[in-house]
């Protein structure tokens, strides 16, 4: 078959179009992913806080080490004391109380901030790290 004379750069400029568009939505699959995975990581690390918190005798110094080794072993950056909330006498129906561990973690997007970044250059919000929260409240023995 005889291509016309207009037709010769049509593929080039069809897959210049395609190809950024097809990545895009792929370092989004996987950073979307990543994100997910994080807060996994932060909800089960908050159930470890709860269930050490629980146990008589435990110091919010032994729940806060608990929710740490469980972030630091999930490919997390460490967290500080502030991000860690840890209350013991939480009060239930009845008479019964509960104790409760909330974590604050900062998650960066790390291909996708840049890349709204140099959509948005002048907006100070746009690319800044989102805050995931993981709470769990369990009932004292």
């Amino acid at each position: 078959m005889k291509r016309m004379r207009g037709e010769k750069g049509a593929a080039l400029i069809e897959a210049a179009v395609t190809v950024p568009i097809i990545l895009l939505i792929s370092v989004g699959i996987f950073e979307f992913g990543r994100a997910y995975q994080t807060q996994q990581v932060l909800t089960n690390a908050a159930r470890e806080g709860a269930r050490v918190a629980v146990i008589e005798g435990t110091t919010d110094a032994d729940v806060r080490t608990r929710v740490r080794d469980y972030v630091t072993r999930g490919g997390l950056t460490t967290l500080t004391d502030g991000q860690i909330v840890v209350q013991r006498t939480v009060p239930l129906t009845g008479s019964s109380t509960a104790s409760s561990v909330e974590i604050n973690y900062p998650f960066q997007f790390m291909v996708l901030n840049p890349v709204v970044r140099l959509v948005a250059p002048t907006d100070t919000t746009t690319g800044a790290p989102i805050t995931m929260k993981a709470a769990t409240l369990m009932r004292n023995e």
